[in-house]
């Protein structure tokens, strides 16, 4: 069952203490990244865009370029029209992009900064051809960066898709995954025979190879003309068991091209991965490869092998609300209870998401939306878990508690795997399970006063 805020818990706070998420604007430029030929213009601040390119670089350990508008008092008093061509008239010059995203931050969304007419006025009196511009609304006080990133693919759809006679592709929205889930999925899709059209695609563009001479936009990302061709895929996966199902990509491209939406929860886990297979057989009309078949196999056969490991582990998971909800699917089929699942997002389905995993109604688990690290700490203390799930910013209550962090989502600073570790499918969940059992084994023997070598 869904415990209930307990009375003993922490007055409110009227002040985030270490906030569990990340700006909205963040979110947007990762979308934007997975965009070929596209740069990200933040409308705000010098400090928000360096905010951001420390922690995409931290995590993602490739350079990161994000133009800015450059607020200064002046124009937080008289808005930044002029400001935003400059920046514009800059980017232009220096990059050369095929699509400029902006993306604006809390100063200009409260100072009311009204983009779009500025874009008219601007265009009024440019020179020379212009890229293609989309602009998304990204304060951080309406979200964070999850909920940043699936406005952008949204707004990226709703600018761009058109429809047309059916194609052999299929539209996969994955929401904020890794480099290495972005190829697998697309691997996935096409050993079922189908292109996969994947929004936003940043495999390359965050996780390349080595470069001889810097690229000022590398290369990679879905290409326009992909986007163009949404309208018209046979289908559209969508992972995401927390998103307004009205406000989705998904939900646009069937409302407006009536191409299904196959919504689901991201695929991590045997039974999450299966229901991604099985819309799959349903859209292509054909079974699971035999290869994939072999890693379920695989997954189940290491999940009996260290059972006896991880069964009747407490465990704590934080970050995004979609990935929490996945991994403590995932936990809950290897056996661990996840006793204490927390968000610094306000979705109001997260607890329902995680009441559905709990069919039997015998879990014992603590939910809650909007909370910090100072909170979630404090409510740790009393679930006296085995292990700690989640991004490197709970490394401290980590540190402070004594338990152990397995590091997972996004931001993972100071480990050098981020932008290469599987989340989704069998082989994501394979990796997954490893890390978390090697975790339980490593805790016990390094905790054993006497000590011991083999198990």
């Amino acid at each position: 069952m869904i415990a209930p805020i307990l009375p003993e818990a922490p007055p409110p706070t009227t002040a985030s203490r270490n906030a569990c998420k990340v700006c909205a604007p963040l979110g947007a430029c990762l979308a934007f990244r997975g965009i070929e030929g596209a740069i990200s213009l933040l409308h705000g601040s010098q400090g928000c865009s360096t905010y951001i390119r420390r922690y995409m670089i931290s995590h993602f350990k490739e350079p990161m370029d994000i133009a800015c508008s450059n607020f200064s008092e002046a124009t937080t008093v008289f808005g930044g029209r002029e400001n935003l061509r400059h920046g514009l008239e800059n980017v232009i010059r220096q990059y050369d992009p095929k699509v400029i995203g902006i993306a604006t931050t809390c100063l200009a969304e409260t100072i009311g900064e009204d983009v779009a007419y500025h874009l008219r006025e601007i265009r009024k009196t440019a020179v020379g051809p212009w890229p293609e511009i989309v602009h998304v609304s990204t304060p951080s006080y309406a979200g964070p960066h999850a909920e940043g990133f699936h406005a952008t693919i949204r707004t990226i759809v709703d600018t761009f898709a058109a429809g047309g006679p059916r194609e052999n592709v299929i539209n996969l929205l994955p929401g904020i995954v890794s480099p290495a889930d972005l190829r697998y999925l697309k691997s996935i899709l096409r050993d079922f025979g189908v292109e996969p059209i994947m929004l936003s695609d940043y495999s390359d563009t965050l996780d390349g190879p080595t470069w001889s001479e810097y690229q000022r936009i590398p290369q990679g990302g879905t290409p326009l003309a992909d986007i163009r061709r949404m309208g018209r895929a046979m289908a559209t996966i969508e992972f995401g068991s927390t998103l307004d199902p009205s406000k989705t990509a998904g939900a646009l491209l069937q409302e407006r091209f009536g191409v299904p939406d196959f919504s689901m929860p991201q695929a991590v886990g045997v039974l999450q991965t299966d229901r991604f297979y099985e819309a799959l057989t349903a859209i292509t009309g054909r079974p699971a490869p035999a290869e994939h078949v072999q890693e379920r196999g695989r997954l189940i056969d290491a999940y009996v092998d260290a059972h006896k490991y991880v069964f009747g582990k407490r465990a704590v998971v934080y970050g995004e609300q979609d990935l929490v909800v996945a991994v403590a699917a995932l936990l809950m089929e290897i056996g661990i209870d996840p006793v204490l699942c927390g968000s610094g997002a306000r979705t109001g389905r997260f607890r329902e998401r995680i009441a559905e995993l709990d069919s039997a109604g015998d879990l014992d688990v603590t939910v809650i939306e909007g909370v910090d690290f100072a909170e979630m700490e404090d409510r740790a203390k009393s679930a006296e878990p085995d292990l700690i799930v989640g991004n490197s910013k709970g490394f401290a209550m980590s540190r402070k508690l004594g338990v152990p962090l397995v590091r997972i989502g996004f931001p993972v600073h100071v480990r050098i795997d981020g932008p290469r570790m599987l989340h989704v499918g069998y082989r994501g969940a394979q990796q997954l399970f490893d890390r978390i059992a090697n975790t339980v084994i490593e805790t016990a023997q390094e905790s054993n006063p006497v000590g011991y070598t083999y198990m």
